[in-house]
């Protein structure tokens, strides 16, 4: 169960009862959230701040709406958070995900295959990029360093959640 609290925190109960305060990237502050839901797929999206994050891909498609007039858009652009539709997904640390579609340059920089089960995690870095996924070989990758439009699944929010068999040979047969 997870509630979103007034500094943009998300405050998440994992399966063992405990509250985890969970926070998107400090890059990503201005930009409504949301907490991930398992078995949702997420694309990795640029946010009007120019950051990279995660995101439901429905929400990054383009609009076919009519332009909004004069009079919206100037009101839009004094208030930047109802000008963004598209909300950044938080994910708690310890969260197992599949990223899918890794660049040849990347799996083949880090050793990893095209599709991986990874763990999400926070790293120590000097800027405001913190956000990564941990692969099993041990190397992190920054959410920041993943391509726009990549998919990600959410198998598990719980960080001490065994993956199911499932994903493990889906992962193993890519």
């Amino acid at each position: 169960m997870a509630m979103i609290l007034r500094n943009g925190r998300v405050k998440f109960r994992s399966a063992e009862r405990k509250e985890v305060e969970v926070m998107c990237d400090c890059a990503l502050l201005g930009v409504p959230n949301r907490m991930a839901v398992e078995g949702e797929q997420l694309v990795v999206h640029r946010f009007r701040t120019g950051s990279l994050g995660l995101a439901a891909p429905d929400s990054t498609k383009p609009s076919m709406r009519r332009p909004p007039s004069f009079w919206v858009r100037l009101k839009l652009f004094f208030t930047p958070t109802q000008r963004d539709s598209v909300h950044a997904v938080c994910m708690p640390p310890g969260a197992q995900l599949v990223v899918e579609d890794l660049p040849e340059q990347l799996h083949l920089a880090i050793g990893v295959g095209e599709i991986e089960l990874v763990t999400f995690t926070r790293i120590t870095a000097p800027d405001a990029y913190r956000d990564a996924v941990r692969f099993k070989n041990g190397r992190a990758v920054r959410l920041q360093e993943l391509h726009e439009g990549q998919s990600i699944w959410v198998m598990n929010l719980s960080p001490r959640a065994e993956a199911s068999e499932l994903v493990l040979d889906a992962v193993s047969r890519a």
